[in-house]
């Protein structure tokens, strides 16, 4: 392998002589701002979405940063998640439940997985059991955050569950690339703009009235109050 060259890294400890896209060092991201200003955050999703809210959300960084705590939440253990759409959810919202009330926690960012777990086997039946396992623990979550005067933001990077079936009526399993929505919830009334991924940690800069980092590209999306 010593001759060999890789498009990018695979493995840090793989002998190659040379990658040709090194990994990008990323710095400045939402959870090393927020450690940088003494604040404490938590990471909570279910096994298939974990990774998404630890190593991917911190740019691929393994190691918490301070101030950072973790709940890892088991994934039900079924051959495809249309057998069990509900997920892991329930647990999932009892955990993060905890600790809005607790208070312990300037930030949390949780993943919902049932929407785009469930989207991904194509049967109609086991997504709008899974859209409604996701009303539920909205249903649960939404009320705690209010008692804890506290702001929530829902979105996504991509969407699902919202197309099952395709052009042709046969079912749709892969992900689709329209536009995803942004729900605020918070006792201060705010307009929000249209915007982009890049757009959602200076909104929640904005919302924990903390600086931007000039390496962040995107804008707050709070337009305005009412």
């Amino acid at each position: 392998l010593a001759a060999f060259v890789t498009l990018t890294e695979y493995a840090q400890d793989l002998p190659v002589s040379a990658v040709a896209y090194a990994p990008d060092d990323l710095r400045d991201g939402l959870g090393e701002t927020l450690a940088r200003q003494g604040l404490t955050q938590l990471r909570i999703a279910e096994t298939e979405k974990y990774a998404h809210v630890t190593f991917f959300f911190s740019g691929g960084r393994e190691q918490p940063y301070p101030g950072e705590s973790r709940i890892l939440v088991p994934s039900p253990k079924v051959a495809t998640y249309d057998l069990q759409p509900e997920m892991s959810l329930p647990e999932l919202t009892d955990k993060l439940l905890q600790a809005i009330v607790g208070g312990q926690f300037d930030f949390i960012v949780c993943n919902i997985a049932n929407g785009d777990m469930v989207g991904h086997s194509g049967k109609l039946d086991a997504a709008i059991c899974a859209a409604e396992a996701v009303d539920a623990a909205l249903g649960r979550i939404v009320p705690a955050i209010e008692q804890a005067h506290g702001a929530l933001l829902i979105s996504a990077d991509h969407g699902n569950l919202e197309q099952m079936r395709n052009a042709h009526g046969q079912p749709h399993t892969q992900h689709t690339v329209g536009s995803v929505p942004l729900v605020y919830v918070g006792a201060q009334r705010y307009t929000l703009r249209h915007g982009a991924l890049c757009d959602l940690a200076p909104t929640v800069l904005a919302l924990l009235r903390l600086p931007q980092p000039t390496a962040m590209t995107g804008h707050s999306l709070l337009a305005s109050v009412d």
